[in-house]
């Protein structure tokens, strides 16, 4: 009877132990403007967005950071599991960037180049300068 009982419950913690040794990637992110110059204080966000290993009863379990580059353009993040992440760089007076990268390695490195931002345009013709009150 006891010998039975170790093997229910050996069977039953034996995968909970096993989910929990999920490879882990490091990634270090590296923002330049248009100059190849680094941009520090740049927000990086990363988003975990998908791996059938990171689950609990069904359920993904989120991960998300929000960090700032360095004076040298570089964010770095805690070990992240294999998947798919989806990295944004948000900075004033540059575009937003944002991609989605596929993790399967113990160390990733990610280069953004960042883009002045454009002009902006209308499809409208510009309005004619109202007449003055006579």
């Amino acid at each position: 009877m006891k010998a039975g009982a170790a093997l229910l419950v050996i069977s039953l913690v034996a995968p909970l132990m096993l989910a929990g040794d999920t490879p882990k990637t490091t990634i270090t992110v590296e923002v330049k403007n248009q100059y190849e110059k680094p941009v520090d204080n740049a927000s990086v966000i990363l988003d975990f967005l998908g791996s059938h290993q990171i689950t609990k009863l069904g359920k993904r379990k989120p991960i998300h950071w929000e960090v700032h580059t360095n004076q040298q353009g570089i964010a770095h993040f805690p070990p992240v599991p294999y998947g798919t992440v989806q990295v944004q760089v948000i900075t004033k007076k540059y575009q937003t960037f944002g991609e989605k990268f596929e993790l399967d390695s113990d160390e990733k490195k990610i280069e953004v180049k960042l883009n002045p931002p454009q002009g902006q345009y209308s499809a409208h013709p510009p309005l004619k300068p109202a007449e003055p009150q006579q």
